[in-house]
C-alpha cells in the first residue's frame, strides 16, 4: 500500500469537501462512485484527488466536524471494484464499494493529512 500526502479542504458555505494528494496536478475526468462522491483522475486513470458534494449529508457528520485537519481517505481497486473509505479523527465516516467501471488500474493508497 502507497501513502500519499493529502491536502484537504471543506468550504462550510457550500458543503462541499475536497481532498488532493500533494504535488498531483492535472485533470483529466471525475467519476461519481456514490451519491456525491467524485474522484478526479489523470491522463493515466489514477485518483488524484476527492470532491464530496454536500459532504455533511453525505457523510452524516456536522459541519463543524468536517473542518477538523485529521483526515485520511483510503482508495483500494482490484481492476473489478473501487473501495472508497474516509477517516476524520480515526472515526470511518463513510465507505463506498462500486463497480469499477471507469478503467481505474489497480491501485492501493491512503491519502492522510498527517503524512
Amino acid at each position: 500500500m502507497e501513502n500519499e500526502t493529502l491536502i484537504s479542504s471543506y468550504d462550510e458555505i457550500n458543503d462541499t469537501f475536497v481532498g488532493k494528494i500533494e504535488g498531483k496536478n492535472g485533470y483529466c475526468a471525475d467519476y461519481g462512485i456514490s451519491e456525491g462522491i467524485y474522484l478526479i483522475v489523470d491522463k493515466n486513470n489514477l485518483p488524484t484527488s476527492v470532491l464530496v458534494d454536500g459532504a455533511s449529508e453525505v457523510f452524516d457528520v456536522s459541519k463543524d466536524f468536517l473542518e477538523n485537519p485529521n483526515i485520511k481517505i483510503g482508495i483500494d481497486c482490484d481492476g473489478i471494484c473501487i473501495c472508497f473509505s474516509i477517516f476524520i479523527e480515526e472515526l470511518k465516516v463513510c465507505s463506498v464499494k462500486c463497480k469499477n467501471k471507469f478503467g481505474i488500474p489497480e491501485i492501493s493508497f491512503v491519502m492522510d493529512s498527517n503524512s
